[in-house]
């Protein structure tokens, strides 16, 4: 019972902090208009992520649900919360199920449901949050040389996941197939939703791929975290790791696979990430 009724009780702030954000939205001026919009161009951050990944603007096809499981291993990690109450990052098993529709062939819906972590120390298991995202894209972007797009994320969070119920991300998102090379670059923002423009956290994610042929890539991949806009954090206590992953188009699943290390003290030292997916329907026949 205690443990139903501090579920319940954080639904409800939740829930509160929704409303008083839709006051907010609906009592702004002009200019409070332009400073949400800003601040709404933003991403996750230092502490835990459920996603590991640098979007390459490739999406579910018109009237295709996709479905992608998430799931990272930090075996050695910091051992020090990243805010009071906070998940410990050492020794965490984090993650998602995303799903995805393709709306149409510049734009897909998401919902990550549930962001959960499977372990964490003094926590066990735990349901952290959910989000919602918007996917616009170059249409067809895996058959152009230049390809762009963006991604806007809505999060809603317990407040050992992030500091605040409501956060949100803006991920551009810019990449050439060179052939057999890709370069992609996600120079992604973060918001709180508080501290204006300044406040809005940089956390870009770049990746370089050699594709061996249509089925088989391995990539080298750089994810950072280098503070708030108005001033970036000294080079010790920002978030550096680098990548290797496998990329692996099957039949059946997608997969994507790989192992980060941290190269700076406000990295985990050693993270695993494993990405499998596929699509749930086939294309209708006209």
């Amino acid at each position: 019972m205690p443990a139903q009724a501090a579920w319940f009780r954080q639904v409800d702030e939740i829930l509160e902090t929704l409303r008083e954000f839709r006051l907010l939205r609906h009592g702004c001026r002009s200019r409070g208009v332009l400073a949400f919009l800003l601040l709404a161009t933003s991403a996750v951050a230092v502490a835990q992520t459920d996603e590991i990944q640098v979007y390459d603007a490739e999406i579910a096809d018109q009237g295709i649900f996709n479905l992608m499981l998430h799931t990272n291993y930090t075996p050695i990690g910091r051992k020090t919360p990243d805010f009071p109450g906070a998940i410990i990052p050492n020794h965490s098993v984090n993650g998602a199920l995303e799903w995805a529709y393709g709306v149409a062939d510049w734009f897909e819906q998401g919902l990550y449901l549930p962001v959960e972590s499977a372990y964490s120390q003094g926590r066990g298991g735990s349901i952290n949050g959910f989000k919602i995202r918007e996917l616009f894209v170059r249409p067809h972007a895996e058959d152009h040389k230049f390809f762009y797009g963006v991604n806007f994320e809505f999060s809603v969070n317990y407040l050992y996941w992030e500091p605040r119920h409501v956060s949100s991300e803006i991920r551009p998102i810019v990449g050439l197939h060179l052939h057999p090379i890709d370069f992609v670059f996600n120079p992604i923002v973060d918001t709180l939703y508080r501290g204006g423009f300044g406040s809005l956290e940089f956390v870009p994610a770049t990746r370089l791929a050699y594709n061996f042929n249509d089925k088989w890539a391995l990539a080298a991949e750089e994810y950072s975290d280098f503070g708030p806009l108005r001033h970036f954090d000294k080079i010790s206590d920002q978030f550096h790791e680098v990548w290797a992953t496998v990329d692996h188009k099957g039949d059946i699943l997608d997969v994507e696979a790989g192992v980060g290390v941290g190269v700076t003290g406000g990295a985990d030292r050693l993270t695993f990430k494993l990405m499998l997916s596929r699509d749930l329907n086939s294309k209708t026949k006209n």
